[in-house]
């Protein structure tokens, strides 16, 4: 109950931003911009300047990213099942596979902030940026078919692996970061998870259009593998690796994570399944607010 009450003001936001796109009427170029804003500025800062001053050992971290990798792989396995457990059709389950383990990162960074302050954005921060050339590289394979992929470029120009790995190169130098430029990054930092909440609501599409042979069944169990599969395969791996506390929690809430928009764009860029990947986005999103608690209460 306690996890629940704590993470509750920032699915609040979530609800909000989706009720202020409908009732203020900003138009979608001012929810493109803010949405672009936080991406390419908000969050990097965030990330960049929370892996520059935490006090990392990348040893002790590197189970967290290999379980990372095991838990994003049984995500892989069980929606990868979805094509002979469903007669689904080729572009609709290329489409929707990468809903059952991409991962919303905004909504990580925030619930890890909750949990543990600037230590937990850090860990997260490690965690996502080792997770997304994965993520993005076996969301790419599955749809290649169905369009061209630029998949390198967009690894390099993503700014949040570019953040990640810019923060620890400053991390392991051992430099401090200068007072006026930890004060301008922190200012930043204070507004990206108010506003990258709010984008992720803002962003839900609740009409999106499910395929009828067979498409009903395989993105429910799209989600069941996100928010049930995933975080119970990530449960068993921090034990049988011994992770416990910082590194427990972040490796069980990453697991837990909705799937990010992203998935929606790559999907529409590629010819692929946009509306059904849209509606999946928006109920995983939801439903997370009660399973993304309720998983944590184990923690």
């Amino acid at each position: 109950m306690n996890t629940a009450l704590a993470l509750a003001p920032d699915f609040a936001l979530i609800l909000l931003g989706y009720a202020l796109r409908r009732a203020m009427h900003l138009g979608d170029h001012f929810w493109n911009g803010l949405e672009k804003l936080v991406y390419f500025v908000l969050f990097p800062a965030l990330l960049f300047n929370a892996l520059a001053k935490a006090n990392l050992d990348l040893a002790t971290a590197a189970p967290l990213v290999g379980g990372g990798l095991l838990a994003m792989g049984a995500g892989m396995a069980l929606g990868g099942s979805a094509r002979w457990l469903f007669p689904v059709k080729p572009i609709v389950f290329a489409s929707q596979f990468q809903c059952a383990f991409r991962f919303n990162s905004y909504i990580g960074l925030a619930v890890a902030a909750k949990l543990h302050g600037a230590a937990g954005i850090a860990a997260m921060g490690l965690l996502v940026g080792a997770m997304v050339p994965f993520a993005n590289l076996a969301a790419v394979w599955m749809l290649a078919r169905h369009g061209e992929t630029g998949v390198l470029r967009e690894l390099l120009r993503n700014p949040l692996v570019l953040a990640t790995f810019a923060g620890l190169a400053w991390n392991l130098s051992g430099l401090a970061l200068p007072g006026p430029a930890g004060q301008f990054l922190g200012r930043l930092a204070e507004a990206a998870i108010a506003l990258g909440l709010l984008a992720v609501g803002a962003a839900l599409r609740l009409r999106g259009a499910l395929d009828k042979n067979g498409g009903r069944g395989a993105a429910g169990w799209f989600l069941a593998v996100k928010l049930v599969g995933m975080p119970a395969a990530a449960l068993a791996i921090a034990r049988q690796l011994g992770l416990s506390g910082l590194y427990f929690d972040t490796l069980l809430a990453f697991a837990a994570l909705p799937t990010a928009s992203s998935a929606y764009i790559l999907a529409q860029r590629m010819g692929g399944d946009g509306a059904g990947v849209a509606w999946l986005i928006s109920a995983g999103t939801l439903l997370s607010m009660a399973t993304l608690p309720l998983w944590l209460l184990i923690r």
